[in-house]
């Protein structure tokens, strides 16, 4: 019997989602908005800002705004994104990272319809 392999996937989920922000002046006041909240950790290096959540990660639109001091939107929010893990979700006025496509199924419709 052969020992498991130190380079096997594990299976279990992180419960996390999370982005990887421009390390710019529109990064750092995005990052800097979202070091506020519960269960948010941000990491800063050298060329970019890592934000990462536990289950649902909410960039609030207006929120963010009044930290910048102009009008933020999607398009903004996705000019300092480089990349992300996690379901990602658009709205109007935010953009949601959940770490389970389940927790975001009543935006993306998802069916959670048990297959027999």
């Amino acid at each position: 019997m052969t020992a498991p392999s130190k380079f096997a996937a594990n299976p279990t989920s992180s419960n996390m989602a999370g982005v990887t922000l421009m390390n710019n002046q529109n990064g750092y006041v995005v990052a800097d908005v979202m070091r506020t909240k519960d269960g948010v950790t941000v990491s800063e290096y050298p060329s970019m800002i890592r934000v990462d959540g536990a289950r649902v990660l909410t960039f609030d639109y207006d929120e963010i705004g009044e930290a910048i001091g102009f009008e933020f939107d999607q398009s903004d929010f996705e000019e300092i994104m480089s990349t992300h893990y996690g379901r990602m979700v658009h709205l109007d006025d935010r953009t949601m990272l959940f770490a389970n496509p389940e927790d975001a199924a009543e935006y993306i419709d998802f069916d959670l319809t048990p297959v027999s």
